[in-house]
């Protein structure tokens, strides 16, 4: 019998989106066990907190059993590693997307060269939606429930009000 085959799907999740699930789902299918993996994101200024966005993403994984979620900082290959991970799973939208993911994936194949990467594609319902767009929609009061799951636009709509209530911002 061979040894159950764990994939890691990493990102900063700021927020989660249904695209992101939508890998996810994908990825439940193939893989043994997914640890969806939050970037602490110390290069990138993220709206959420890591423990705000590990909670949606712990919310909008409960329905796989096989999917935990965990937090991580410093070089994704050491917590790959550190867990056993035998492939790591890149979402693609477009073609945008492939030569940052496939210049990634060379350097990941470098630095670990037992693990695979796995490009998976969103329904083509998501394959335009980001992070960054369902950002800049909820900051500017637009509507982003077509893009978030239902808990994800509560603490969306959250995080509008506690910036619009704080001295100097806009709103």
């Amino acid at each position: 019998m061979n040894p159950p085959v764990l994939a890691v799907y990493p990102g900063t999740f700021d927020p989660m989106t249904l695209g992101h699930e939508d890998v996810v789902r994908r990825a439940a299918q193939l893989f043994d066990q997914v640890i969806v993996a939050v970037a602490a994101g110390h290069h990138k200024k993220t709206l959420f907190s890591l423990e705000q966005r590990m909670e949606m993403a712990r919310e909008s994984v409960k329905a796989y059993p096989q999917v935990r979620v965990e937090s991580f900082s410093g070089l994704l290959r050491d917590f790959v590693v550190a867990r056993g991970g035998k492939a790591m799973v890149r979402g693609l939208r477009a073609v945008t997307d492939f030569d940052y993911e496939f210049q990634l994936a060379g350097m990941n194949r470098t630095l670990m060269p037992d693990v695979e990467t796995v490009f998976l594609t969103p329904s083509d319902g998501f394959q335009f939606v980001s992070s960054t767009f369902v950002r800049e929609i909820a900051l500017l009061g637009g509507e982003v429930h077509k893009f978030v799951s239902p808990f994800v636009q509560q603490q969306l709509d959250a995080k509008v009000r506690s910036l619009a209530a704080q001295p100097g911002q806009p709103g």
